[in-house]
């Protein structure tokens, strides 16, 4: 290879690095923006109380209810999609307008068998127009194993909600806010997410009672 064609290949070479590299971070811009449009999407703007009633709430993050993970950032919950009772198609934006705790549970999950009755005396003392109790069974098997379940503890004043897809748990996974069973979300009258936590938790304790009324502003 003569001189001038030595130099010639490391000017290409160097061409071709220099259009790789501007590609990449082409490519990151686009993945950045398409991220912070989504962020946007999301609702960086009507969820920003959330995160202010998130601050206040989080010194009754104790005891029972320690493990709540307060937000510490404005998330748009997806739009769950699942059936009432009667097998009627709901998703939670149908719900909008009052305070969520939403749980995913299923009848093969031991810890969330122990929880389901802590959560309908939750139900029983705090639900109403402003809060709800929305527990979602993900059994993807035996659409009336959950309800014979749940009619064997006594379990009388949740309102029936069911996903047999399991589509809710694999979107909240998507957002990073499921990573086992049961996973609760507390989300406000907006759709936002207030707080979420990973695992059991006393819910008729007075603990949780005490977080509760605080999202509702009742104390």
């Amino acid at each position: 290879m003569t001189e001038s064609q030595s130099i010639f290949a490391k000017k290409r070479l160097a061409m071709v690095l220099a259009g790789g590299i501007a590609g990449v971070v082409v490519g990151l811009a686009g993945v950045y923006g398409i991220a912070t449009l989504t962020r946007n999407a999301g609702g960086d703007t009507v969820c920003r109380p959330a995160v202010e009633l998130a601050k206040k709430i989080a010194p009754g993050a104790r005891g029972e209810v320690a493990a709540v993970n307060v937000a510490k950032s404005p998330l748009k919950v997806p739009d769950l999609a699942f059936t009432d009772s009667t097998g009627k198609p709901l998703t939670l934006a149908d719900l909008r307008g009052r305070t969520l705790l939403l749980n995913l549970w299923a009848t093969w999950c031991v810890p969330c068998r122990t929880e389901m009755p802590t959560l309908d005396a939750l139900q029983a003392k705090l639900g109403g127009p402003g809060f709800e109790v929305v527990a979602v069974n993900i059994d993807t098997r035996d659409p009336d194993k959950p309800k014979t379940f749940l009619k064997d503890i006594g379990v009388r004043k949740l309102a029936y909600y069911a996903d047999p897809t399991a589509k809710t748990f694999q979107d909240l996974k998507s957002i990073g806010r499921a990573f086992g069973m049961p996973t609760t979300m507390l989300i406000d009258r907006q759709g936002c997410e207030v707080g979420t936590i990973a695992g059991p938790a006393q819910w008729a304790s007075d603990d949780a009672v005490r977080l509760i009324e605080a999202a509702l502003g009742k104390n």
